[in-house]
Order: C-alpha cells, then sequence, then structure tokens
C-alpha cells in the first residue's frame, strides 16, 4: 500500500501514523531509538507490507502489470490502490478526507523533531502538491506515477501505467475493495497486539 492507506490503517494515534508512513526509509532495527508510538507505525507498516505482498487479490492486480513493469508492477498497484481508498474515502471513514490530510500535515510540522531526513526534505514538495488529496483523481495518480519513474531515471516506465489503470478500472477497483477489507481486518488485529 501506499501513503493515504498507511496512514488510514494507523488508526487515530498521529506518532504510529508518522511511525507507518516514514517506515520505508528505515531499515533494520534503526526504528528503536524512535518513541514508542512510533516504533509501533514502522512495525505495522512491515506487517501491512508483508500481507499486501502475500496476498491473491493483490497478486492478481500485480499480474496485469507484470510483463510490461516487471518488479515495479507492485508498486504501481500500491499507487492504483491509493486511488481507489481516496476515491472511495466516503466508505472507509465519517471524515472529510481533506481535513484528514490536513491534520496529517500539520502532525508531520508538529513532530519534526523526530522525523527522518528524508521524510523532512520530501514534506514541502508533498504538501504544496497535496500528493495525498491528488490520489483522487487519474490525473493526479497519473502525475505521482510519472514522479516516481524520473526518480527511478525513467527505467521503471511508470510514467506510462496510467493506461493499464484505465484499461482496467473496473478490474483494480473490484479487486481493490475485496483485498482492502482484508487488510483492514489484518491491519487491526496487529495494530491491537501492539498495544
Amino acid at each position: 500500500m501506499n501513503f493515504l492507506a498507511h496512514i488510514y490503517l494507523s488508526g487515530d494515534n498521529d506518532l504510529i501514523k508518522i511511525g507507518n508512513f516514514m517506515a520505508d526509509g528505515i531499515r533494520g532495527k534503526h526504528f528503536e531509538n524512535f518513541p514508542a508510538d512510533v516504533q509501533k507505525g514502522i512495525v505495522l507498516h512491515r506487517a501491512i507490507d508483508s500481507y499486501t505482498d502475500a496476498h491473491p487479490v493483490f497478486r492478481q492486480s500485480t499480474k496485469k502489470l507484470h510483463t510490461r513493469y516487471h518488479h515495479y508492477a507492485g508498486v504501481i498497484v500500491d499507487v492504483f490502490y491509493d486511488h481507489f481508498l481516496a476515491k472511495n474515502w466516503t466508505t472507509y471513514s465519517s471524515e472529510n478526507l481533506e481535513e484528514y490530510i490536513q491534520r496529517f500535515y500539520q502532525s508531520l510540522d508538529a513532530n519534526k523533531a523526530i522525523l527522518t531526513e528524508r521524510t523532512i526534505g520530501m514534506m514541502p514538495y508533498m504538501i504544496k502538491s497535496n500528493w495525498l488529496l491528488s490520489y483522487q483523481t487519474v490525473d493526479g495518480i497519473d502525475r505521482i506515477l510519472t514522479q516516481m519513474d524520473h526518480r527511478t531515471k525513467n527505467e521503471s516506465k511508470m510514467r506510462f501505467s496510467s493506461e493499464e489503470l484505465q484499461a482496467f478500472y473496473r478490474e483494480f477497483e473490484k479487486e481493490f475493495t475485496e483485498f482492502f477489507e482484508d487488510l483492514r481486518k489484518h491491519a487491526n488485529e496487529k495494530l491491537m497486539s501492539l498495544q
């Protein structure tokens, strides 16, 4: 899953959200110097990623992309699934998406002292372009994937993958809906075990 899903699956604790959000840049046991709730977010992130990668429905989604995008297929589906979460936000939350995202940006700013350098470096771009809200539209997803492609020196070809999103839109949305129900249960159980 990508940023929005990781934040959403963290529950209401801002520090768990922050840990889950920045976990990709933290390797091995390097998370042990963070506050306890941030550590929980990092552990939760890893559990979500492991569950996602092994899930048959997620793998079904990646198969549609594997021939063209190879090992980037999973990264692309993560972004596609964040699109469907943002698009169908009212199914999963009673809080307005824009307000939810603004509160998260504010919590990042209020907790700068505990953020990784990578997260601090990314924040201005993320907030200025409002990446999380842009996930709601196919155009927004296209921009995000194009930016990600540039970071791979265009080797990933991710900039073209919105073509598949549009071609298989209903299939991807159906797969997301089925998968996300399972993931929500799994993440909630993991979160409860970390308390």
